[in-house]
């Protein structure tokens, strides 16, 4: 559905909730009802039509904008494109993940080695990317729905098996909120989606459980990694020697 459509829904909505019909419309803008139907279903309208129906309706132009921006369908996954301008730069990626963990300008740096300037000029590359929506007082709307993943063999997993993987499980995961487990078997090929389920399920879980928690003070949280994975894998050395 393209922007133009998506406001004239979002307009549509809008007279629903207040009540308002076509007939009450077109008294209030001074036209025709049959003017105001065709305009509905043509989606073609003006911007000064658009100002006139939300003075009508008593709701601010930056409202509407601001509404037909959060109806837009959240993204799953990036683009290849997408995925390489984030990883082309080292600060870039760092803020998007950053983002992707809703931390504010002030939080980023605070953590990092980076100045206000620095952080604004990521969130900006961010927007034109499209995984932000970036607002007044360099606030933000994440763009990316629950259910995002980076690509399987995109470039951002590249960099985290070429870069990252190792440093991670070079972690002791002794303390007692942590863990590391290997498990190896032999199950039925029909059941192995059903255990990938429960993996995406406990993801999912910590995902909400993230949102949830930013209105915990930083006192009461701590950065977490979950990593999971589930694949029909053999140690290379032991493939080796297999008959």
């Amino acid at each position: 559905m393209s922007t133009t459509a998506n406001l004239v829904s979002t307009l549509k909505e809008e007279l629903k909730a207040a009540g308002i019909t076509y007939a009450k419309l077109a008294q209030k803008l001074d036209i025709a009802e049959s003017s105001v139907k065709r305009m509905f279903a043509k989606g073609d309208m003006p911007l000064s039509r658009v100002d006139a129906i939300c003075s009508a309706i008593k709701l601010d132009f930056a409202d509407l904008a601001r509404r037909v921006a959060d109806s837009q369908p959240l993204l799953a996954e990036l683009t290849l494109a997408q995925e390489k301008a984030v990883v082309a730069d080292k600060k870039l990626l760092l803020v998007a993940i950053c983002v992707l963990s809703q931390w504010t300008l002030e939080q980023v740096t605070a953590a990092y080695r980076m100045n206000d300037a620095e952080v604004i000029k990521c969130l900006t590359q961010l927007d034109r990317l499209g995984i932000i929506e970036l607002r007044p007082l360099n606030r933000y709307r994440l763009k990316l729905a629950k259910t995002f993943r980076w690509r399987a063999h995109g470039p951002v997993m590249g960099f985290f098996r070429e870069h990252a993987l190792t440093d991670y499980f070079a972690g002791g995961f002794d303390r007692e909120d942590e863990s590391l487990v290997l498990v190896h078997g032999a199950i039925s090929k029909s059941l192995a989606p059903v255990f990938v389920e429960r993996l995406q399920r406990v993801a999912q879980d910590f995902a909400q459980q993230h949102q949830a928690d930013q209105k915990l003070g930083e006192q009461h949280k701590e950065g977490y990694t979950l990593l999971l994975a589930m694949q029909s894998w053999e140690l290379e050395a032991f493939r080796k020697l297999r008959r």
